[in-house]
């Protein structure tokens, strides 16, 4: 079969399963299928097989079960709480004051838990009922969760750059280095927001709170050293050379239990509970990993990528004109699926044409989990927009426009990161 006849066959086998229902392995494996049968005669179940083995067989695969258990048990816990009355104390005198603790507290659940959706649901369940008893406007509380919560994709132990990294042969301990100055990029560009936001509508916050006393701030100082001491036990101990992402992700999950013994959060219902709950997730993961491996296969047989690189090659693109068109094709993709199977669907197509400019894989892994960030908050699949949703009744058209500023921060982001690419490579050379 022709390929201009046999591609949009494709993109309407897989909307038509995606639209019907399936989940979204069993829809990749359809692709698959249809691909193997039109434009190949291959063994179709031996190369399944042997396709689905190895993508599962991956050593790099071991810390994500383990970091999702880790994320899992301190969802658990009192750390959210803990993190906002510890931040609170700090953020009274900044403009916005209370705003930021949705921030800052998402940037550092997020280096402790690796998932946008958990982010948000956690630091949401706390924030937007405490920020809307003290008067702060529903706009900015919601719309400042939506958008931090994005971090969790991002600030390292990301899941999604394990995913990307196993998918890409790429090194996880530079990808989970070179999320860090990005996020904390991020962070602090939101805060900027916040504040300029604060400064331009004084009578949209509420009256200035009482100042707290030096005794309150070291004892709110104090409930953050738990987190920031595990944030430092995984990444310091990557960095430092002393135990791989997996041996770290292990040390993660025993400092989490440890953290949830000390608090008097934990119980054994619950450590089981957070173990079934992280065996879901990290099965829904290889699930999908299995049918874009598979599908990735298959496209190879139809020749799609090859004439796809040859298209965009013939073009001509400069990096950047490539980047900006890569851009806006992840965000459309970003509408109608997850951050988890864009970068598996893609990246074995994408990355050749990337490299072939210049590119930096370690980097682009970085880039294209910023671009995957904005599909959380962009409507109809925005999956920070359906918690949201949950956690406050609200219409997710109106929520979107809630988190719409920050989703043109992330475009800003993206900008700054395309332009500096050192922002992203400095850390991970310095290992």
């Amino acid at each position: 079969m022709e390929i201009a006849v046999l591609a949009p066959l494709l993109v309407v086998v897989l909307f038509a399963a995606l639209a019907a229902g399936l989940w979204i392995g069993f829809a990749l494996i359809a692709v698959g299928l249809v691909a193997m049968l039109a434009a190949s005669t291959a063994p179709v179940t031996l190369v399944f097989a042997t396709k689905v083995w190895g993508s599962l067989t991956v050593w790099d695969l071991t810390s994500l079960p383990m970091f999702i258990w880790m994320g899992e048990i301190l969802v658990r816990s009192r750390l959210s709480s803990d993190m906002f009355e510890g931040l609170a104390p700090f953020t009274r005198r900044l403009p916005g004051r209370l705003l930021h603790v949705n921030v800052l507290g998402c940037a550092l659940f997020a280096a402790v838990s690796g998932s946008s959706a958990a982010t948000t649901a956690t630091i949401g369940r706390m924030s937007i009922p405490e920020l809307t008893a003290r008067g702060y406007d529903p706009k900015m509380a919601i719309g400042t969760l939506a958008g931090a919560g994005t971090f969790g994709f991002l600030i390292p132990p990301s899941i999604i750059l394990i995913v990307y990294g196993a998918a890409t042969e790429q090194s996880i301990a530079q990808l989970f280095l070179a999320g860090l100055v990005p996020g904390v990029m991020l962070a602090a560009m939101f805060s900027g927001y916040i504040m300029i936001w604060a400064m331009l509508n004084p009578t949209r916050m509420p009256d200035i709170e009482p100042a707290v006393n030096g005794r309150d701030s070291l004892r709110a100082l104090a409930r953050l050293l738990p987190v920031v001491g595990l944030i430092v036990a995984v990444i310091g101990s990557i960095y430092a050379g002393i135990a791989s992402p997996t041996e770290a992700a292990v040390i993660g999950v025993v400092g989490a239990m440890i953290l949830a013994w000390a608090t008097g959060a934990a119980s054994w219902r619950g450590i089981g509970d957070s173990l079934m709950a992280a065996s879901t997730t990290t099965c829904m993961i290889a699930f999908i990993m299995a049918g874009a491996g598979f599908l990735t296969v298959a496209m190879g047989y139809t020749g799609i990528p090859r004439a796809l690189a040859a298209w965009i090659g013939a073009m001509d693109l400069s990096p950047y004109a490539l980047l900006a068109a890569l851009t806006v094709f992840f965000i459309i993709m970003g509408m109608f699926l997850d951050g988890i199977s864009i970068v598996v669907l893609t990246v074995s197509i994408i990355l050749p044409m990337v490299t072939a400019v210049g590119l930096d894989p370690i980097w682009f892994g970085v880039f294209l989990v910023i671009v995957v960030e904005m599909s959380q908050i962009t409507p109809p699949v925005g999956f920070n927009l359906f918690v949201l949703q949950k956690i406050t009744g609200r219409d997710i058209l109106q929520l979107a426009g809630y988190a719409l500023p920050f989703f043109l921060i992330l475009v800003a982001a993206v900008a700054l990161l395309s332009v500096f690419p050192q922002i992203a490579l400095w850390l991970p050379r310095t290992m």
